[in-house]
């Protein structure tokens, strides 16, 4: 398959990802961003969807294709109704200025 082809698929498994899941965290298991935004939403009782990209044969080339998506390789990746709400950061700001409890419709 051509490198092309290969991203195109890759950027629609993102998309899948994104469509499918009402919160959707593209992680890595031992990122402790990650078990920072995943705590958060336990504790305001969100169901969420993590993609651990290190224990995921491909995760890498998925990681790079969401750079391509949304401009950054980093973890996490947080989507919530297919809005890309970015990383760790991102998320503890919206959720420290009331965005987030929106966007959740909480």
């Amino acid at each position: 398959m051509a490198a092309a082809q290969i991203d195109a698929k890759l950027l629609e498994d993102i998309e899948n990802y994104v469509k499918t899941n009402k919160v959707m965290i593209f992680s890595k298991s031992r990122c402790p961003y990650c078990h920072k935004v995943k705590e958060l939403f336990k504790k305001l009782g969100v169901d969420y969807f993590a993609l651990e990209l290190d224990t995921l044969e491909g995760g890498d080339k998925l990681q790079q294709a969401m750079g391509k998506k949304v401009g950054r390789t980093s973890v996490p990746q947080v989507f919530i109704d297919e809005e890309h709400i970015g990383g760790c950061d991102d998320t503890m700001a919206a959720h420290e200025s009331g965005k987030l409890k929106g966007l959740l419709k909480l």
